[in-house]
This record gives structure tokens, sequence and C-alpha cells, in this order.
């Protein structure tokens, strides 16, 4: 599974792992939000509900593609947050992990707080 989060400065594709969290989002596909930062980290909301997974964590690599259960959202962790202790990927709770984002996770940094997102299937 493979979607693309559009932006006003580009966009980003990644490959999503077969898990329940994976395919709730791609049932949703395509929607429009609204972007938020916190920290090296974009998230943004979605019209997907889900439980926490057995395997959600809250310190993931940069370039995860996390679902954050409490706020039905995406989360897209690029670098340190404020609640990471040194340079890791610690986000605001423990999240569902979907996949991995392609190429150089840096590429985030492009996205602005309040930024259309179009997140679409690949």
């Amino acid at each position: 599974m493979r979607i693309c989060i559009a932006f006003p400065k580009g966009e980003i594709f990644a490959e999503l792992q077969d898990t329940p969290t994976s395919r709730a989002l791609m049932l949703a596909l395509p929607f429009e939000s609204s972007a938020s930062t916190w920290g090296e980290e974009v998230y943004f909301s979605t019209p997907v509900s889900v439980e926490l997974e057995p395997d959600a964590r809250e310190v993931v690599d940069a370039g995860t593609v996390c679902f954050w259960v409490q706020g039905n959202s995406l989360a897209l962790p690029f670098g340190p947050t404020p609640a990471s202790r040194g340079d890791e990927c610690r986000l605001v709770t423990r999240v569902n992990i979907l996949g991995e984002v392609e190429g150089d996770p840096r590429q985030l940094a492009k996205i602005a707080d309040g930024d259309a997102i179009c997140l679409s299937a690949a």
C-alpha cells in the first residue's frame, strides 16, 4: 500500500505495512486536511478512528508514518519534538506504526503549520 501526501511546496510518498490502521486509512482516501507542526513533526487530522495496536510505540525513527489514536491524526516525525530526549523522534503518546516515508524524511520540513494537505492512494 502506497500513499501520496501533497502539500503546497511538494509531495512525498510513503509505503504502508498491512495493518488494521493502514487498511482503515486506505479506505478513507482521498481526503484533505490542515497541517500542524510540533517541533520536527507534522501531523494532521484524518476521518479515521481506530484503537491502539499491540506494537504501538512512543519513540520511532525519523520518517515513520504514525497514527495518533487519541487525535485521529497521521503523525510524520522527521526529527526531535518538544518531548524528545536528545535527537530521538518522541511522539506525545504511543502511536500505531503504519509504514515509512520514501526518501529523505527531512522533506517534511517544507510543510508549514496551516498548510493544506491532500492524502491519496499512489
